[in-house]
């Protein structure tokens, strides 16, 4: 059973922005890491061993109009910060989950909560951008042929 954000981050509007969803990165390993998983994908071997936290949020965050539901950053706090700004918000990370992790993945526990199974699309612009390319220059040419052929 996917891991559901906890109804307190709804409940008090003086509650946390941002809790660790800590049952996550179990059903993350089980469901999307193992290889005996319907759901495992070879591309993503390489974090079988990364250190992931996960953190639910109820900030709301867009991009160009789109909603964005999650968002992966590396663990430790990155850009130009002087030195007591990184330790404190190293300080916050380990205060979410004991240690610094590889990598942080953010998700919007509203949406969370309100979804059901997931659902995977393809969006039309992408379809008629990909068959645009590949009618102009050919599969091999655009390097799709991979691509082309999962399709066939």
């Amino acid at each position: 059973m996917r891991p559901q954000s906890p109804i307190s981050l709804f409940e008090n509007i003086s509650s946390l922005a941002f809790i660790s969803a800590e049952d996550m990165p179990e059903w993350i390993k089980a469901a999307f890491l193992d290889p005996s998983s319907p759901l495992h994908n070879e591309e993503h071997a390489h974090l079988a061993h990364a250190e992931i936290g996960f953190l639910w949020t109820v900030v709301k965050n867009s991009r160009k109009g789109r909603r964005i539901i999650g968002q992966c950053e590396e663990g430790k706090p990155q850009g130009a910060m002087g030195k007591w700004a990184r330790a404190r918000a190293e300080m916050q990370v380990k205060q979410w989950f004991g240690f610094v992790p590889d990598f942080i993945i953010t998700l919007d526990a509203e949406y969370c909560r309100a979804c059901g199974a997931p659902v995977f699309t393809i969006r039309g612009h992408n379809v008629e951008e990909f068959v645009g390319v590949v009618r102009r220059y050919g599969a091999d040419a655009a390097g799709v042929r991979a691509i082309v052929n999962a399709a066939n």
